[in-house]
């Protein structure tokens, strides 16, 4: 999952970086309102975190110009203003939930969290495709209730694909959400992810769309 962390406080972005990162997710950076705008409106975020108070163009005016221009990410609104009016504001503007500084990192990851599943129409804490579950919370997968061994890499992509059950992912999709942005693009990575993968899942799990990409789908598991 690829996450957008827009926060002007160097520390503070930092510290919420690190913790997703830990947590298993990619993130870009952004200080300032107007190169937070232009990330947001050129690539494809799973969800964004939003300071209001930024230089350049404040977040409101940032989630304005992202929701007028139909773009629907999730987005987690952060800011040192605790009065309900600006609550208010942020909700109306486009925010999908929002959390008061200073906060938990635990509170921000389970919101962050919960957006995301819910985008992906996914209400329950634990993801089921099949025989797999996941735990968000604890970066662990199951199949048909046993732990999978998965590396980070591994993990990222077959939640990535958990939560989007049933489309047909290009490598470049893939790619864009499970590594950084300096990854070579042209690499056949995705093809040995898959493979590795299928080995601990199932072959019939994962179906290949040729010219297409990849698709995580019970049909193909169930062969139907």
């Amino acid at each position: 999952m690829r996450v957008l962390v827009v926060e002007d406080d160097v520390v503070v972005q930092q510290q919420i970086t690190e913790a997703l990162t830990t947590s298993g997710y990619v993130v870009d950076a952004a200080s300032d309102g107007n190169d937070a705008w232009f990330m947001g409106d050129t690539e494809d975020y799973d969800a964004v975190i939003l300071d209001l108070g930024l230089p350049a163009l404040d977040g409101l005016s940032v989630l304005s110009r992202w929701r007028q221009s139909d773009n629907r990410m999730p987005v987690l609104v952060l800011t040192a203003r605790d009065t309900w009016r600006d609550k208010v504001q942020g909700l109306r503007t486009g925010a999908d939930d929002y959390l008061a500084k200073p906060f938990e990192m635990e509170e921000m990851l389970a919101r962050l969290e919960a957006l995301i599943r819910r985008s992906t129409g996914h209400a329950n804490p634990i993801v089921e495709v099949g025989p797999l579950s996941l735990d968000p919370a604890g970066r662990q997968i199951n199949i048909n209730g046993n732990r999978l061994e998965l590396t980070t890499l591994e993990y990222r992509m077959l939640a990535y694909m958990m939560h989007h059950e049933g489309n047909v992912l290009s490598k470049a999709v893939l790619i864009e959400h499970i590594y950084d942005q300096d990854f070579d693009r042209d690499s056949n990575v995705i093809e040995v992810l898959v493979n590795r993968l299928r080995k601990k899942v199932g072959a019939d799990l994962i179906r290949t769309h040729r010219g297409q990409g990849y698709q995580l789908t019970v049909s193909a598991h169930s062969g139907s």
